[in-house]
C-alpha cells in the first residue's frame, strides 16, 4: 500500500495531503498539529496550530500567547475531523503534554510518536501503545549500548552524594523543559523535601507545570546577593540549564560540583567533554530495548524512522521482518535531552 498518500516527509516536515497539515514542522505552515513543546517540534509562526492544551500552554510561556493566529486545544483521545481526516493525540510519555499524532483515513492509520519514553515519569501521561499500519518513531537512544538505569537508584546516587560532601553544592544541568521538572519531582518521591534552587530560566516552565497540577515543592531562586553568602548554598541541590554548570554564574556557589542529567551520561566522553563529576543516566527517550519492545507491541506494517541512530534500528527492523525505512527529517535536534 502507499502510506505516503496520507504522510509523506517533505523539507518543512511530515505533510498530510488530504488533511492539507504538517506534524511538528520545521518552517512556518498554515496548518501544524504539534507533538510537544520542545523548540525543535514547536516552532512559532504557523497560522493554526493543533495540539494538547498543555504544549498550547507551553508554546505560549515560550514564544508570547500571539505565537500563532489559531492554537486549538485538544484532549488526549478526541478525535478531530481535519479536511476528512481523523487527528488523535494520545500520550507519548515524554514531557508535559507530550502526544503522539494519530492520523487515520480510509482504514489507515499512522502513528507520528513525536518523542517518546516508556519509562514512569510523574510529571506526564504515560506512552500509550497505538496499533497501526505504520509507526513514525525517533531513534535518539536506538544503539544496544543505551540501556537506560533505574531512574530512582541515579537520584538516590545523587543524594548520596549531597550526604558525602555537605560542604558543596550540586548543581544539576537539566533542560528547563521536562528533564528540570522530572528530577525534582524524583527527588521529592526520594523524600527530598528541603527547598531546591533554581536558575531563573527554569522559573517560568516549573511554574507552568505547578500551574497543571504537577506539585514541585519548594522552589527558591538560586541568586546570591554577596560573596559571604556563598556558603549559604553549601550541601544544597542546584538545578540549572545544562549550559550553566561550567559557566561563571556556577562558580558563585560553594564549591560547586557539576551533575548534568542525561541519557547521553552513558557515553564517558560526554561526561569527560561537559566536566561532569557526576553523571545521572536520566533520560526523557526511549533506550534501545524500550524502541524495540515498544515497536514489536505495536506490530505496525511499516517502521519509519525520524531521527537519531537509524542504521541501527532499520538493521533490527530487517531481522525482524520489519519493513523500516529512514525519513532523514531535517531539523529536529537529538543532543539536546
Amino acid at each position: 500500500m502507499n502510506y505516503d498518500a496520507l504522510l509523506h516527509p517533505t523539507p518543512k516536515g511530515l505533510y498530510c495531503p488530504p488533511g492539507d497539515f504538517y506534524v511538528d514542522p520545521v518552517a512556518p505552515v498554515a496548518r501544524a498539529v504539534v507533538t510537544h513543546g520542545h523548540a525543535d517540534h514547536a516552532r512559532a509562526g504557523h497560522d493554526a496550530v493543533l495540539a494538547t492544551a498543555e504544549t498550547i500552554a507551553i508554546m505560549g510561556a515560550r514564544y508570547g500567547e500571539d505565537f500563532t493566529a489559531s492554537p486549538q486545544s485538544v484532549r488526549y483521545r478526541d478525535p478531530v475531523n481535519i479536511n476528512g481526516v481523523t487527528v488523535t493525540l494520545v500520550p507519548a510519555g515524554h514531557v508535559l503534554g507530550s502526544a503522539q499524532a494519530v492520523i487515520e483515513q480510509g482504514g489507515t492509520r499512522i502513528v507520528v510518536s513525536g518523542d517518546y519514553k516508556r519509562r514512569r515519569d510523574p510529571t506526564c501521561a504515560p506512552f500509550e501503545v497505538i496499533p497501526c499500519d505504520v509507526f513514525i518513531s525517533e531513534a535518539t537512544f536506538a544503539l544496544p549500548v543505551f540501556c537506560h538505569p533505574d531512574t530512582g537508584a541515579e537520584i538516590r546516587k545523587l543524594l548520596a552524594s549531597v550526604e558525602q560532601f555537605p560542604e558543596r553544592t550540586h548543581i544539576i544541568g537539566a533542560y528547563a523543559l521536562g528533564k528540570a521538572q522530572r528530577v525534582i519531582t524524583h527527588l521529592r518521591e526520594e523524600g527530598y523535601d528541603a527547598p531546591i534552587y533554581i536558575h531563573g530560566a527554569l522559573k517560568k516552565l516549573c511554574d507552568l507545570y505547578e500551574a497543571h497540577g504537577v506539585a514541585l515543592g519548594p522552589l527558591e531562586p538560586a541568586t546570591i546577593e554577596n560573596k559571604g553568602a556563598r556558603q549559604d548554598f553549601a550541601g544544597k541541590i542546584v538545578i540549572a540549564p545544562p549550559s550553566a554548570i561550567q559557566d561563571l554564574w556556577a562558580r558563585r556557589f560553594a564549591d560547586p560540583l557539576p551533575v548534568f542529567a542525561s541519557g547521553w551520561m552513558r557515553i564517558r566522553q560526554r561526561v569527560r567533554q561537559r566536566g561532569v563529576e557526576l553523571p545521572l543516566i536520566i533520560s526523557d527517550h526511549a533506550d534501545w530495548e524500550e524502541l524495540t519492545d515498544t515497536i514489536r507491541e505495536i506490530g505496525p506494517k511499516e517502521l519509519w524512522i525520524t531521527h537519531g541512530r537509524e542504521d541501527a534500528l532499520m538493521r533490527w527492523a530487517e531481522l525482524e521482518g520489519v519493513a523500516a525505512r529512514p525519513l532523514r527529517l531535517v531539523g529536529y535536534d537529538d543532543e539536546n535531552e
